[in-house]
């Protein structure tokens, strides 16, 4: 988001330099710069030990295709922190493993997307009511079901290790 009047006073920013930052929206009356923020979340591609992947779908983002569980970080928290959260909110699981795949910027929502891919053994799943269905696939039947492969799209570069990390056949 980029900044057009304080959020603390209310008053018409101005540009000023911020060193290596060039012009950045200066607040005359508190003294402070306002940097463009951006929403920090976590993207997570669950698994268990029969290669299944847990899939979800929630209707206002496709009536077709389904996605990783995701879900928005809190302040004070961490990536790692927001993903055990999100797991065990949305689908009542207790994650066991958790690999770091980086971090992905989704430009439509203007996101910093932070991936994992976790490790919880096969259990019922418990949907909050955040998602509209959830579901173990195996994993050569997910990519029939997840948003096409174009750039900015995390699922299929999260799918891919998945892939190489578990020594499984390459789509």
């Amino acid at each position: 988001m980029h900044y057009y009047f304080c959020p603390i006073c209310g008053s018409k920013l101005v540009e000023k330099a911020a060193g290596d930052d060039g012009k950045v929206p200066f607040c005359e009356h508190c003294y402070k710069y306002w940097f463009d923020t951006f929403s920090n979340c976590i993207i997570v591609m669950i698994y268990n030990e029969f290669n299944e992947i847990v899939l979800c779908k929630q209707n206002y983002l496709s009536d077709i295709y389904y996605n990783f569980t995701s879900g928005y970080m809190t302040p004070g928290e961490n990536a790692e922190d927001s993903t055990y959260r999100e797991v065990k909110e949305e689908l009542g699981l207790e994650i066991q493993k958790l690999d770091s795949i980086g971090t992905f910027w989704f430009e439509e929502k203007d996101m910093l997307m932070h991936a994992f891919i976790a490790y919880v053994p096969k259990a019922k799943l418990t949907i909050s009511s955040e998602i509209d269905e959830a579901k173990w696939i195996f994993y050569r039947e997910v990519p029939k079901l997840i948003f096409p492969d174009k750039p900015g799209n995390a699922m299929w570069h999260m799918y891919r290790a998945f892939l190489k990390q578990n020594k499984l056949d390459q789509i």
